[in-house]
């Protein structure tokens, strides 16, 4: 990489880096994914308690493997065969755990992560309820203000998610949210994480790559 590029990401890095600890949010940069999962195993041990909120981003980055093969309790979302009634009751789980893995849909230069939930089990944990929460996210994630972040997971997230699951909503075929009273709608509770009074209890790792919508 060209070494005048190497300055400009490194003075936004630190950027960001001040803006999240003023909200009381650790962020750390990682050029790869072995880097990711050095600084997770710190936290993947002593028989934790694990639970995760849905993503692809910790499939692609190879995390949830790691997860199932550490010294730990994970409370297992993808487990196959879960009924709606065994998956409810590890979203339940959830806010009694030690640690809660998840990713986010967008975060901003100035501090701050937005998500978009259907169900409000990612978003709830995220709020309240594990001890400590990870945020795993590719730097396609990160946006200068607020206006960017909300444009990107009406054009990108939620859409794109919608696809994924097989929604028969609008977005499906637009590509961009319309806002729909759609019974299929996963884009019901969008919610903003500023300043947190639970010092570092949320911490942030961004990938040097795209993972995610």
């Amino acid at each position: 990489m060209d070494e005048n590029l190497k300055e400009i990401i490194k003075i936004r890095e630190d950027r960001m880096i001040k803006a999240f600890n003023q909200n009381n949010m650790q962020i750390t940069f990682v050029d790869n994914f072995e880097q990711l999962h050095n600084y997770l195993k710190r936290y993947l041990c002593n028989q934790k308690t694990i639970a995760l909120g849905g993503s692809m981003t910790l499939f692609e980055t190879g995390v949830i493997d790691l997860i199932r093969q550490s010294d730990v309790i994970l409370y297992d979302r993808y487990e196959e065969g879960l009924s709606r009634e065994q998956m409810q009751e590890v979203f339940r789980k959830a806010f009694t755990s030690d640690i809660f893995i998840t990713s986010t849909n967008a975060l901003t230069t100035d501090g701050c992560l937005y998500n978009v939930d259907g169900n409000g089990n990612r978003v709830a944990a995220m709020i309240y309820g594990p001890k400590e929460v990870i945020v795993i996210a590719g730097k396609n994630k990160i946006f200068e203000n607020e206006t960017e972040a909300i444009n990107h997971i009406k054009t990108i997230s939620a859409p794109a998610n919608a696809v994924r699951l097989n929604k028969k909503t609008p977005c499906t075929k637009t590509g961009v949210c319309m806002d729909c009273l759609s019974p299929e709608r996963i884009c019901s509770s969008y919610v903003k994480l500023g300043y947190q009074g639970n010092i570092d209890r949320i911490k942030i790792v961004v990938v040097n790559q795209d993972l995610g919508y």
